[in-house]
């Protein structure tokens, strides 16, 4: 029976280290948006994006992911196995903010764009409202991501 608890852990350290070791390679780009910055992780392909921000506990107020879409598409977003409580900014190719939606964690309520989007852009909820980010709004810095891949 030890022995299946050490298997048990050993396969729990691996999890997490994966996770984080996803999350390293990921590329940061700047980005402002109402009064306030951020530096966000771009996931740029459908495995990143599928990943997002599962399975952390915490992202500090200045940090954000950014999914790049490869082309205008109405989509949706949910939490399954996201632990912290977001806010998603669903943006056009030009930057300019289509919907805002607040996401509970662990819910797999869909969050769905208005419109064609090609950027979604997550931050811890309450994020835009208290920097004055709302519909119309411009986020500046996006033409430093990755294009979007399939």
């Amino acid at each position: 029976m030890h022995i299946t608890y050490r298997s048990v852990l050993a396969v729990l350290v691996l999890a997490v280290a994966v996770g984080s070791a996803s999350a390293a390679d990921l590329p940061v780009i700047p980005l402002t948006a109402g009064t306030g910055t951020l530096d966000v992780e771009v996931a740029s392909n459908k495995a990143q994006r599928s990943l997002g921000l599962m399975n952390r506990t915490s992202m500090p107020d200045s940090r954000g992911m950014l999914f790049v879409y490869p082309a205008p598409a109405y989509f949706c977003m949910w939490m399954k196995n996201t632990k912290i409580p977001l806010s998603v900014a669903f943006l056009d190719a030009q930057g300019r903010v289509i919907n805002i939606e607040d996401m509970s964690p662990q819910s797999e309520t869909n969050h769905c764009t208005q419109r064609h989007a090609t950027y979604a852009l997550e931050v811890n909820r309450g994020w835009f409202t208290r920097h004055g980010v709302n519909q119309g709004s411009q986020i500046i810095g996006l033409e430093k991501s990755p294009q979007g891949e399939y």
